[in-house]
């Protein structure tokens, strides 16, 4: 009879997971400055958007949260690390930008990856060289929608591979 139980217990338990059960979904930040956020596009056509349709269509649960401020620095980015990137995020892709030179302003880019490791997340650095060659809009610094949904696509294989691992 103990054995029944059990074997029952584990269909119904099996039937859960499948049909009614939900997987949490996994929490992607994309921290930077104003191609994170998506300067001069909708919200919907930003790369950390593009990026989580492209996600949860190669089967992946999970959430892409902007945390895109325009003009931020990596100390902005430092400072608001711990609001930013919420408990039991998995992943952030970190874009510093180029407003720290611009501002005159040091490079944190080191210590937040060394925070964010602390913090058992997993960094994927979008560094500034991954936006040559994209569509940008006139201003030549931020990207045009199809620019960002190209930086989706570049980036996709990359933050999915980190999710399964």
């Amino acid at each position: 009879m103990a054995l029944k139980r059990t074997s029952m217990f584990g269909l119904l338990v099996s039937f859960g997971l499948l049909f009614g059960g939900t997987a949490q979904a996994a929490t992607v930040v994309a921290l930077g400055a104003s191609n994170t956020f998506g300067k001069g596009v909708s919200p919907g056509q930003s790369y950390p958007a593009q990026l989580e349709i492209l996600l949860r269509a190669k089967g992946l649960n999970a959430n892409v949260i902007n945390a895109g401020i325009n003009g931020d620095t990596t100390g902005g980015m430092l400072a608001r690390l711990d609001s930013a990137v919420p408990k039991g995020t998995s992943i952030v892709i970190l874009q510093p930008g180029g407003n720290d030179r611009r501002k005159g302003m040091p490079d944190q880019t080191g210590e937040i990856q060394t925070r964010l490791r602390a913090m058992g997340v997993k960094v994927v650095l979008l560094p500034n060289n991954m936006l040559r060659g994209l569509p940008h809009q006139p201003d030549g610094m931020h990207l045009t929608p199809e620019g960002y949904r190209m930086l989706a696509e570049k980036l996709a294989g990359q933050v999915a591979g980190a999710l399964r691992h």
